[in-house]
């Protein structure tokens, strides 16, 4: 699925085109994604400028002077760009229209994803759980060593885990361990504060270069642009199962974990 990476370049890809426009018309095809499209999206929406334009972990938040609009990625879903009017595909399910002729399509084959509205001074019910960003000062070593402590869970899904801090999906969540020396299926409470410090550290390395390239290419996943993100390009282990590791020269192992496929060299990590 998109992960924070993809969902920030998303929001850095369409931003131009909505940020302080007015939208012209909201068009919904399918209302049925993971939560009903409120029927009246368009009526709430039509004639009001967005703001500006924010993300939250996976969410992209449109923020209107009565409102927010949450939006969320799901499996396989995009935003898009138009850069001249095309006629809808088969999971193209919502079109945001502003002014001056730009246009956002919501396409998503698998229809897990959501847009929903919230009026002025309701609850984002959504994120009101959620930990911190992990490029933020709120995420740190300290805190994934202060918040494992006596826990038995793996320390990959602990990290993947929105309540610990948001957005470390399954790609990054790999890629970090791997380059922290740190084995996916190691107890979180297991893990001595200087390793959470050198791991934090590479979460936000491994984010901040994914970023930087446009995320990373997913079968399903088109930036802003239309186009896929690059970072596919540096992956040292996630998807690499059975290859060998470029540290050591071994085989790296698959293992699932979580219900996550994981992958990371026995000799490596530890």
């Amino acid at each position: 699925m998109p992960e924070l990476p993809e969902v920030e370049t998303t929001r850095r890809g369409v931003r131009a085109y909505c940020e302080g426009r007015t939208v012209d018309a909201v068009v919904v095809r399918d209302h049925r994604l993971r939560w009903s499209v409120p029927p009246d999206l368009p009526e709430q929406l039509a004639g009001h400028r967005c703001r500006r334009l924010e993300r939250r972990a996976k969410y992209l938040l449109f923020h209107f002077d009565h409102g927010c609009l949450l939006v969320h990625l799901g499996m396989s879903g995009s935003l898009r760009v138009l850069a001249s009017p095309e006629p809808p595909g088969k999971h193209d399910h919502i079109d945001l229209c502003f002014e001056h002729g730009a246009c956002l399509r919501y396409n998503d084959p698998r229809r897990f994803g959501s847009f929903q509205w919230f009026a002025a001074g309701a609850a984002l019910t959504p994120l009101e759980k959620l930990g911190p960003e992990p490029l933020g000062e709120g995420f740190d070593g300290e805190r994934l060593f202060t918040l494992s402590r006596g826990r038995r869970l793996a320390v990959k899904p602990f990290i993947m885990d929105g309540a610990v801090v948001v957005g470390v999906g399954n790609i990054y969540a790999t890629e970090a361990l791997y380059l922290a020396g740190i084995r996916p299926d190691r107890a979180a409470g297991r893990v001595s504060r200087a390793r959470y410090e050198r791991l934090a550290s590479h979460i936000k390395q491994v984010l901040t270069n994914a970023i930087e390239q446009g995320g990373t290419t997913l079968r399903d996943f088109v930036g802003g642009d239309g186009q896929p993100g690059y970072f596919a390009q540096e992956l040292h282990a996630y998807g690499r199962g059975g290859e060998l590791c470029e540290r050591c020269g071994g085989v790296l192992r698959e293992k699932q974990i979580g219900q996550r496929a994981s992958v990371y060299c026995v000799a490596c990590q530890r």
